[in-house]
């Protein structure tokens, strides 16, 4: 699948998780004023403090619960083994640094319920494993077409809520659509064949209506072989303590102290309170958005001002609204600071104050006011200015007309091509004579 790593289910840093961090560190705080509250005269609130500390213990660990996984039975039930266990840690070592007698004796007796509720969490695991699946909800409602910013969606049929756990994450549609979206190269228009799936926590559903049931049962073998976050029942391993994910463009791993996040857009390493990190790789945004025919090629996905239009045929990536990269088969297309087009032999560059046109064994570049040129066996280099600006006009001219036929889906016309590469050679050996 592509772009399953931008399902927005459960926020990698949001306010939740953000407030368990901060109690990490006033329970970290609290835990060096109560190794010197000899020092600091706070021997009198002894048994208050230790009481702070583990409340706050138990707090940072249920407020963790549910970072990329999602909120599950099991993962409370690890918190709360988490919490007991550190507890019990604290409550043991209390006895040499001033802990009263009557808190240092339920070590043993916290201990236990980190063992029980630890064996209570890994059989509850599998309950969980089954009712994370994807499903597609026997519910139907009209649906009459949404528009997303610069997408439209449109077209009239039944839409299907599909849920992941108890959180609806998209819908199922059926009837006819039509998915139109502007891009730097022009206005997109594709007729979808349904059933088409649309990612988003928007609410596409108008009144209830009667729903097809074959037609559920059937999207839901369609769906759930595409598990979210998941490739398979193995790649998933989340014991409390433990958690191990591996999935396409994402991978995820916490130990004690240790944590690894690698994703499409960035990576971070934890160890301990250190933190290192290259890029952002943060979930994408509650405003994302996919389309995708669940038994055809054409996906959609918009994240911000990031599009992406997949298709059998070709593909259309722009990022921040100023790049676009076309891609069929060995022909791209690049526009942005610089614009380039290649197939196979041929390769057409203009950027800022450069131009290169190539095509089989000619070769024609022009930078800071020099052209230089090979064709047929021989290199001849023109010192001009207007040499030079005639090959970077000629250059963007053959870009320009070629991009159309390429986008219309034609390829790039040769014919064509060499006679705009031969006209240029032919101006520019009258610099050479």
């Amino acid at each position: 699948m592509i772009f399953n790593w931008g399902y927005h289910f459960t926020k990698h840093e949001g306010p939740r998780f953000k407030v368990a961090e901060y109690l990490k560190v006033i329970t970290a705080v609290l835990l060096i004023f109560w190794l010197f509250k000899e020092p600091l005269k706070l021997e009198t609130y002894n048994d208050w403090i230790a009481y702070a500390i583990i409340a706050l213990i138990f707090a940072f660990e249920l407020l963790s619960v549910g970072r990329w996984f999602g909120v599950t039975v099991s993962g409370l039930v690890f918190a709360l083994a988490k919490g007991a266990f550190w507890t019990s840690v604290f409550l043991f070592f209390g006895k040499w640094l001033g802990m009263s007698g009557r808190l240092h004796s339920y070590d043993g007796t916290v201990f236990a319920y980190a063992v029980i509720l630890t064996i209570a969490g890994l059989l509850l695991a599998k309950f969980d494993e089954r009712r994370l699946d994807l499903k597609v909800e026997k519910k139907a409602y009209e649906f009459s077409g949404i528009e997303f910013s610069d997408v439209r969606l449109s077209g009239s049929g039944k839409a299907y809520p599909v849920r992941f756990g108890r959180k609806r994450v998209g819908w199922v549609l059926d009837g006819e659509f039509v998915v139109k979206v502007e891009t730097p190269l022009g206005k997109v228009n594709k007729k979808l064949i349904p059933p088409v799936i649309v990612w988003t926590e928007e609410n596409l559903g108008e009144k209830k209506i009667s729903p097809d049931p074959a037609f559920v049962a059937r999207v839901n073998e369609l769906v759930n072989p595409e598990r979210l976050y998941r490739k398979d029942r193995d790649s998933v391993v989340d014991l409390g303590f433990i958690k191990v994910y591996e999935g396409e463009g994402f991978e995820y791993v916490k130990l004690p102290f240790i944590e690894v996040i690698d994703t499409p857009t960035g990576e971070e390493v934890r160890i301990g309170p250190m933190r290192i990190r290259d890029g952002n790789p943060e979930m994408p945004p509650g405003d994302m958005l996919t389309i995708r025919e669940l038994s055809n090629g054409f996906q959609l996905t918009k994240t911000g001002s990031r599009l992406k239009i997949q298709t059998e045929e070709y593909s259309i990536e722009t990022a921040d609204g100023e790049r676009v990269i076309y891609k069929s088969g060995d022909e791209s297309l690049s526009l942005g600071e610089a614009v380039s087009l290649r197939s196979r032999d041929v390769s057409v560059t203009v950027g800022r104050g450069r131009a290169r046109v190539k095509i089989e064994d000619v070769v024609i570049s022009a930078r800071d006011g020099i052209v230089r040129i090979r064709a047929g066996g021989k290199t001849h280099t023109i010192e001009s200015s207007e040499a030079y600006k005639l090959v970077v006009r000629k250059a963007k001219e053959i870009v320009e007309e070629q991009s159309a036929e390429l986008i219309e889906g034609l390829g790039i016309d040769r014919t064509l091509l060499n006679k705009r590469v031969k006209e240029l050679l032919d101006e520019l050996m009258e610099y050479v004579r």
